[in-house]
């Protein structure tokens, strides 16, 4: 089947599945679709569920490529060790994160059958971090979603904390933003307070801006694509790890 087949069988599940995001995957050898003679790509059955699989661990499982593609090569050499359904098992029993749909189970490996697969739930999702540049919010609509009054939106920007777009305009984190601070406010909190966070992302976000921009750099023609999903996935394990050294260092301030 053609590309477009394939996008079509997979969209239902995945609607931010693009033929750049196929291609992208491709080049990082996670699926090898076999190619005609005028060089077109032609995609079969268990190219398909390949593609499932990876999507779905991205999204539910919260796992980087890398970790994806050596599941897959345990997998396609017999080695894995653990099965999908003791891993969505385990899952369910932490309160469903990382939980595994069943069409993951029928993964096939050139025809065969899906063995056994190591889980290992995440954090935070690559696939959170994909940037939705069609989100334009006015500055009316963002007051009314995030529950805050002009004042406190105009702290948050002086602060740094929020930036409108050239035409005024802003996007959707800037809503879960305010609605955030405004949370943090009732704790006493205030705007010029956050600026410590603000600070260390940035720095957070440059680091992995750093790793990503000699790939960026490459000339061939998915070298976009491949730098965007590397900085997806660097942040993603920053949030995590962030999310873990908050946790242990509130614990240890609590006594625990």
């Amino acid at each position: 089947m053609s590309i477009g087949s394939v996008l079509d069988l997979l969209r239902p599940d995945f609607p931010d599945i693009t033929i750049s995001k196929i291609r992208f995957l491709e080049s990082e050898g996670l699926i090898s679709p076999e190619r005609t003679p005028s060089g077109y790509r032609r995609f079969h059955v268990a190219d398909v569920e390949r593609l499932r699989f990876v999507l779905t661990a991205q999204r539910d499982q919260y796992l980087p490529l890398k970790v994806i593609k050596e599941q897959l090569e345990a997998i396609d050499s017999g080695a894995a060790t653990l099965g999908v359904r003791e891993a969505r098992a385990r899952a369910n029993a932490v309160g469903g994160v990382g939980a595994m749909p069943d069409s993951t189970e029928s993964l096939a490996n050139g025809g065969g059958r899906l063995r056994r697969l190591n889980a290992v739930p995440g954090e935070v999702s690559p696939e959170e971090l994909r940037f939705d540049h069609e989100i334009r919010i006015t500055r009316a609509d963002l007051l009314d979603q995030a529950g805050i009054d002009e004042k406190f939106l105009t702290e948050l920007i002086r602060a740094n904390l929020i930036t409108p777009g050239a035409a005024g305009y802003f996007d959707g984190d800037a809503v879960t933003l305010a609605r955030t601070a405004k949370a943090l406010s009732e704790f006493g909190l205030e705007a010029r307070h956050l600026r410590a966070f603000k600070l260390a992302a940035d720095r957070e976000a440059a680091m992995v801006a750093q790793i990503a921009a000699p790939i960026a750099k490459s000339r061939d023609a998915d070298a976009r694509a491949r730098a965007e999903e590397t900085v997806r996935e660097l942040a993603a394990l920053s949030l995590t790890l962030h999310t873990c050294l908050v946790k242990t260092s509130v614990r240890a301030s609590l006594g625990g």
